[in-house]
């Protein structure tokens, strides 16, 4: 069986249950990869809100949409994925069929500034909030950076305290055996018990 990536994961768990026509967020734009995924994926009448707490990441994204004449179904917001409730407009929420989070640091920038456990839990509880039934959230973490040991560890201790009959949880470990390695954590709302 051939390996795959755990970012190809993430989309294909994305694919899984987005549709045309539908609202997804990107809960940390970085340089806007999965910006343009989640753009191309929900189609022209659906539509993406992407946060990020660094300008440039704003701007990386926003290229990235250009070149791809996406710009028009993407919203993209200088927040924190933390205010995530605050910001999305009231009429998508509970309607949102994906929600990505990529943590750690922006590539090529200030790796002082990074996710941090708090705030991505508190963005994590607002997106089960946001997620519409069969909904999928995906959050790639980094633990092999000094401030995501700590995060990522955080993030299986609340995947843990998931209730299992609101959500099926899914833990994906990286193709390199490494206690530092990227793993990918998935969250299904479980339309079947609603």
């Amino acid at each position: 069986m051939p390996r795959i990536s755990l970012v190809n994961a993430a989309q294909l768990a994305v694919k899984s249950c987005l549709r045309p026509g539908d609202v997804a967020v990107d809960a940390t734009l970085g340089n806007g990869y999965d910006t343009v995924f989640l753009a191309e994926s929900v189609g022209p009448a659906g539509h993406v809100y992407g946060f990020d707490v660094q300008h440039r990441a704003l701007v990386s994204s926003y290229q990235k949409l250009l070149a791809n004449d996406l710009q028009r179904r993407v919203t993209l917001r200088l927040a924190s994925h933390a205010d995530m409730l605050e910001v999305l407009p009231e009429q998508v929420q509970g309607k949102v069929a994906a929600v990505m989070f990529n943590l750690g640091y922006l590539p090529g920038a200030d790796k002082t500034v990074m996710t941090r456990a708090d705030s991505t839990l508190r963005a994590l509880a607002a997106a089960c909030q946001v997620l519409a039934e069969s909904g999928v959230i995906t959050v790639l973490a980094y633990p092999g950076h000094a401030g995501g040991d700590e995060e990522t560890e955080r993030l299986a201790e609340w995947m843990c305290s998931i209730d299992p009959s609101q959500f099926k949880t899914e833990l994906l470990l990286s193709q390199f055996d490494k206690p530092g390695a990227p793993r990918l954590f998935i969250l299904r709302k479980r339309a079947d018990l609603l």
